[in-house]
């Protein structure tokens, strides 16, 4: 049985793979443990896939993942969870600013009784300006939302239970949100202090627009974490908070012989009854979907060695 399972999305990454598939099997055989490492290949216009596959030929402890086309991170770490058969699935970049050697660290939280072991870049070694100032105003505001205290959820480098990640379908730009969803689910979760290096090889993928995107996941994100169960406790709570607010506006209108007054609370009753059959008919909704959704948000072209 495979106990570690290492999922390494990359996109046009050429010049870091052979030196991170080294780095990576090192380690690994060190911890004396059956792992495997899987690539995913998310639409490469460079040499990567080639690489990949040669690679592959000689170490059937490498897999590959290629997808027709680029269809972004979230969707490659998806398919790479879907496909692994570890214990323990652990996420990295592909361009070597993560230290496999940080590995050990984080299978130590795990066995220490968590359920996910989350990296932190303390000493991130990325632009100021255009990225750790953002990546710093959006940790807070996660934070803030959902009332996880983390000081890094967009580091990719993290070490899971193959059951908490498996569970959890992710679209948009969710998987830095891993570790709300596992709390949410009952799951343990700690941070683990981790190296970080300058980007030696290639060009990074991600600017200011993926702060962006995460941003507008983020009302997505408070609403699975504390509605998706119950979506109508939002939708009906505020309807049946404006029904209240009509009532009063009626009785008082009335009281006063105010017309308008009468009209408002009509117009308030109105909306608010409508809330509550939007809370109603969504909840129904997302309870359809949850049974009967399985389309995956990504193509897969080609498998090796699974």
């Amino acid at each position: 049985m495979i106990e570690i399972s290492v999922v390494v999305p990359i996109l046009n990454e050429e010049g870091s793979l052979r030196l991170l598939n080294g780095a990576l099997c090192r380690v690994l055989e060190e911890s004396g443990k059956k792992f495997e490492v899987v690539f995913v290949d998310d639409g490469s216009t460079d040499s990567s896939f080639a690489i990949l596959s040669q690679l592959a030929q000689h170490d059937h402890r490498l897999k590959v993942i290629k997808f027709t086309k680029n269809f972004g991170q979230t969707p490659a770490i998806a398919a790479g969870v879907r496909y692994a058969q570890g214990r323990i699935i652990i996420l990295m970049d592909g361009d070597l600013q993560n230290d496999p050697a940080d590995i050990p660290g984080l299978l130590y939280k795990l066995d220490d009784g968590f359920d996910v072991a989350s990296g932190w870049r303390r000493k991130r070694q990325d632009p100021f300006l255009s990225k750790r100032i953002p990546s710093y105003l959006a940790n807070k505001l996660i934070s803030l939302l959902t009332g996880i205290k983390l000081h890094d959820f967009g580091c990719t480098f993290k070490a899971y239970r193959s059951e908490v990640i498996k569970e959890i379908r992710l679209q948009g730009e969710m998987h830095r949100f891993l570790p709300v969803f596992a709390v949410r689910a009952g799951y343990r979760v700690s941070e683990v202090e981790v190296a970080h290096s300058k980007r030696s090889q290639g060009k990074s993928k991600y600017g200011l627009n993926r702060i962006l995107k995460v941003l507008l996941d983020l009302p997505g994100l408070v609403f699975l974490h504390n509605y998706s169960i119950r979506p109508n406790y939002i939708f009906g709570g505020w309807g049946l908070f404006l029904i209240f607010i009509a009532i009063l506006f009626f009785l008082g209108a009335v009281l006063f012989h105010i017309l308008r007054g009468i009209l408002l609370s009509g117009i308030i009753l109105a909306i608010g009854i409508q809330l509550v059959i939007l809370g109603l008919v969504i909840e129904m909704f997302t309870r359809v979907y949850n049974d009967i959704t399985s389309k995956q948000p990504y193509i897969i072209k080609t498998l090796i060695n699974f």
